[in-house]
């Protein structure tokens, strides 16, 4: 017998090593130089340009998106999702992204599709301006099912002490800024699944709220990175707190970055929704409440910024590619008062919700 026929194919593996690295090495950037290959990956701090840093670490994964791409048939935008998940969490607390190493297992290697997936790392990694300096593909026959396949991915960025965000300067009257999503991102999607399953899609047909663009590649488009843009907005200053809008959506991850005695107020008519969102409201007849705890409902990033910058930081974003809403603001709050209170919360979806 041999490893082959048990379903694992090392030189299958090794020949997907070698296929990836110029795709690796096109990430690299001061600091991390090495190629893959290595029994782990190497990162130099001083060559970055750091004197006396902090480290931040994130890891995350796709999710069930990994579902639709499969049901799609493609597979070169999760990539650039992996990235996003990680590397946008690592941008709230104030550290820009270095390295990046991911984790693909699947139960029989597709060397083609594990191309396409990388590739789309790689794309991720650029965006974010951090290098791609190792990762790990694990062949699990009899764990995974045919063609399928899941992800993780490992981020590691610096700050220089001190420089950490949330700062300890928060105060009532700041100011919110959010930063436009891309559509549903990498949160939700067992949702949305159930939701085009129940309404007889498919993925290859024209989607509800994107008639010129196919099902399956309307909701896989990938989840934006807003690495560059609030590095730039941090570094212009007045920056004082970041809030990534994942899991839990708007009404969870703001509060996280609060503190107790502060709540924040938010207009939902301050911005508009991607038409995904409100096909999902009117599809799955989902009321405001389990919108806003399951989706980013059009915006993914939240800044909190001193008012009197906060017209100058939202030039400074809009500069760096983003479309920016002042959303709101920062108020005193009671013990008992809740941490985030949103007006007019069907405001992002009235008026495009459908059920077709």
């Amino acid at each position: 017998m041999s490893y082959r026929e048990a379903g694992v194919d090392i030189d299958a593996g090794n020949a997907l090593v070698q296929a990836i690295k110029p795709l690796a090495k096109a990430t690299a950037r001061p600091g991390a130089e090495a190629e893959l290959g290595g029994f782990g990956g190497l990162f130099d701090l001083k060559a970055a340009g750091y004197r006396d840093p902090i480290l931040v670490a994130a890891t995350d994964g796709v999710g069930t998106k990994l579902e639709v791409a499969k049901a799609a048939g493609r597979h070169d935008t999760v990539g650039i999702d992996l990235v996003a998940m990680c590397v946008n969490d690592l941008i709230v607390q104030g550290a820009e992204p270095l390295f990046f190493l991911d984790y693909m297992a699947t139960g029989r290697l597709e060397p083609a599709v594990a191309r396409d997936v990388v590739a789309g790392i790689a794309e991720g990694c650029a965006q974010a301006g951090c290098a791609l300096i190792g990762g790990e593909t694990a062949e699990m026959p009899g764990f995974y099912g045919a063609g399928c396949y899941d992800l993780a991915g490992f981020a590691v960025g610096a700050a220089e002490r001190g420089g950490l965000l949330p700062s300890a300067d928060l105060t009532a009257g700041d100011r919110l800024l959010g930063l436009a999503s891309d559509g549903v991102h990498s949160n939700g999607f067992s949702l949305v699944r159930r939701i085009v399953e129940d309404r007889g899609l498919d993925y290859a047909a024209a989607a509800p709220f994107a008639p010129d663009r196919p099902l399956g590649a309307a909701l896989l488009t990938p989840t934006r990175i807003y690495v560059r843009a609030c590095l730039a907005a941090i570094r212009a200053g007045g920056v004082k707190a970041l809030a990534h809008i994942t899991g839990g959506g708007l009404t969870e991850n703001l509060p996280r970055v609060l503190p107790p005695d502060l709540a924040a107020r938010v207009d939902g008519r301050a911005w508009p929704a991607a038409p995904v969102f409100g096909w999902l409201a009117g599809a799955g007849g989902l009321p405001s409440e389990e919108m806003l705890r399951t989706f980013n409902c059009g915006l993914a990033m939240v800044l909190v910024v001193d008012p009197a910058r906060a017209e100058s930081l939202a030039a400074v974003l809009r500069e760096a590619g983003e479309t920016v809403h002042e959303i709101g603001a920062l108020e005193a709050r009671d013990a008992a008062a809740p941490a985030i209170v949103i007006e007019h919360p069907d405001a992002p979806w009235q008026g495009s919700k459908s059920a077709s």
